[in-house]
């Protein structure tokens, strides 16, 4: 007899991929999460929202240039 394991593994990412938020523009995330268009992330990354994005760690990469848009902008959102 033959056992099957599960494919418990998320087919949206690609493999070795970390689970993270991505940082998009408000526009293109409320944008994509209606039209399920894929969006580019902060990070150069191209994804489409479909999860709370506060169940993940954010993308160390995004929050790194949040941090300089931020600082450019005199530390104003």
């Amino acid at each position: 007899m033959t056992v099957v394991e599960p494919d418990l593994t998320d087919p949206e990412l690609e493999e070795g991929e970390p689970e993270v938020a991505h940082i998009g523009r408000k526009e293109d995330v409320n944008r994509a999460y209606v039209t399920g268009e894929p969006i580019t992330a902060l990070c150069g990354t191209v994804f489409v929202p479909s999860r709370d994005p506060s169940r993940y760690p954010v993308c160390e990469a995004c929050q790194e240039v949040m941090q300089r848009i931020r600082a450019g902008r005199g530390g104003q959102n």
